[in-house]
């Protein structure tokens, strides 16, 4: 049999993300060793991270094989010849390396001393990798998971949260080309941090985010009741229901449409609007998005999404606006990227392909062409007038929708703890991209007045992702479309908010 080393790892472009490289491995037969004080002393010396008492019990133990040191560099491996002990001896091994380091670390993952894959890709096709020589391209590009991961690390600093996520999809075919979780570590020595950091938040985390649910209920809406964009909801009271009272983070009290429900992210009024889509019509439309169950993706680290159960009456309401749900954020990502490319189902994508995936001609319609068309110019507008203006990047024709959840816990939703995120998608007039970005226990400062909503954390982010990552890919920059896009849809609203959600 062939001793084929393990292949390697590349991104879409063929940037080296995880290789082999053979390392020398120091072993001692004890039978042979000299003195075993002396060279247990001078073998600390030269592995300071190994102790000497340690060293020692291995040295006067009585087998002929224990290990001293795995995958040591060429300097160390000169000062144990030097040593000169007739007991201490080398085997050539294959030692896994990362040349990107922390920017893939959750994506890629690592193996352990012995080149078996235990987190990301390296686990998923850990028999591909060991019993093959080609490597394994990802749909993931460097560039962008740099731009991605800067950013995230910036809105989590700047808002001194405790974690952030970014991601970038290409709408038409799932391919994620950037995917960060932060804090993130090093694969190389993944057993020295703490745990919090090996969590993969992009696939594995699941969240309440909030007011991104109203671009569902609103599609929902749209394509299964033919509701005119000119119907009003009241939205000037509190709604009650029963005990529960639904109220808006910044109340318009007057009646709104829908894109004004929309663009100024009323609770009540999407509310509203699931009491008329209905219980089971709602959850179909959610399940067929693929929001009530874990990710068909190429790594193993997936959240399943927590739904209500029993699902009552209330919880169409809530779930209308993204309350009493979670999903991971790699869930938004799709189901968004199923509502702007023309309605069809999007399937997250890790690995390509050199041939066409068979899978992408069964992909099921989840909303009509004209119903996209109509939440993409609704999603611009909550860029150009509503809660995402700072979202927007001249020239893309970026739309999206903010998020902002109270975080939940054992005895209830704390209002001091936020998910704060924005899902934005560009260019709206021909969609190749969704981004996302989210911060977890975002904090309020001066610069965004004491806010820490998503429209103040997470759509900065997003504007800023996209104001390096367009030109990087080629995306066109227009010039006229940007503003007549909306307008059909513009005479709908009033233009009365600032801030939110």
């Amino acid at each position: 049999a062939l001793n084929l080393r393990r292949a390697d790892i590349v991104d879409r472009n063929g940037v080296l993300l995880a290789t082999s490289l053979e390392t020398a491995s120091v072993f001692a037969d004890p039978a042979l060793i000299v003195e075993p004080q002396v060279t247990a002393q001078k073998l600390v010396e030269v592995f300071n991270d190994l102790s000497y008492g340690t060293v020692l019990k291995k040295l006067q133990s009585d087998g002929r094989f224990v290990w001293i040191k795995r995958s040591i560099t060429p300097v160390e491996q000169q000062q144990v010849l030097e040593i000169g002990d007739p007991g201490l001896a080398f085997m050539k091994e294959d030692r896994r390396i990362y040349p990107q380091g922390e920017l893939t670390s959750h994506i890629v993952g690592y193996t352990n001393v012995d080149s078996v894959g235990l987190a990301g890709v390296e686990r998923s096709f850990d028999n591909v990798l060991s019993s093959s020589d080609e490597p394994l391209r990802l749909t993931i590009d460097v560039r962008a998971q740099h731009i991605v991961r800067r950013e995230a690390l910036n809105a989590m600093q700047e808002f001194q949260g405790k974690a952030a996520t970014g991601i970038i999809m290409d709408v038409n075919n799932g391919d994620v080309i950037a995917a960060v979780s932060v804090p993130d570590f090093d694969p190389h020595d993944p057993t020295e941090v703490d745990s919090k950091n090996l969590f993969n938040s992009v696939s594995q985390g699941v969240y309440e985010l909030g007011s991104t649910f109203k671009i569902f209920s609103t599609a929902a809406l749209l394509d299964l009741t033919g509701a005119p964009l000119s119907k009003t909801y009241n939205t000037v009271e509190p709604l009650k229901r029963g005990r529960f009272k639904i109220r808006d983070y910044h109340p318009e009290k007057r009646p709104m449409t829908i894109p004004e429900v929309f663009i100024h992210s009323s609770n009540i009024g999407s509310a509203l609007m699931g009491e008329e889509i209905g219980t089971e019509a709602l959850k179909d439309f959610y399940r067929d998005l693929g929001l009530f169950s874990a990710l068909d993706f190429e790594i193993e680290e997936l959240g399943k999404p927590l739904i209500p159960n029993p699902w009552r009456e209330i919880n169409t309401l809530t779930a209308s606006y993204g309350h009493g749900i979670a999903v991971t954020p790699l869930h938004l990502t799709s189901a968004v990227s199923s509502i702007v490319n023309g309605g069809l189902s999007v399937r997250p994508k890790l690995v390509l392909s050199n041939k066409e995936d068979l899978s992408d001609r069964q992909r099921l319609r989840v909303i009509s062409p004209e119903t996209s068309h109509r939440m993409r110019q609704m999603m611009r507008l909550v860029v150009t007038e509503g809660t995402g203006k700072n979202a927007d990047v001249a020239g893309y024709e970026v739309g999206g929708k903010t998020g902002t959840a109270e975080k939940s816990s054992a005895r209830g939703y704390d209002r001091d703890k936020k998910i704060s995120s924005f899902i934005g998608a560009f260019p709206l007039s021909d969609p190749q991209y969704v981004v996302f970005v989210m911060v977890d226990e975002p904090k309020g400062n001066k610069k965004s007045f004491g806010y820490a909503t998503g429209g103040w954390v997470g759509a900065p982010a997003v504007a800023n992702v996209i104001e390096s990552f367009g030109p990087l890919v080629g995306v066109p920059v227009t010039k006229t479309a940007q503003k007549e896009f909306s307008d059909p849809v513009k005479r709908y609203i009033q233009v009365s908010a600032e801030g939110g959600m």
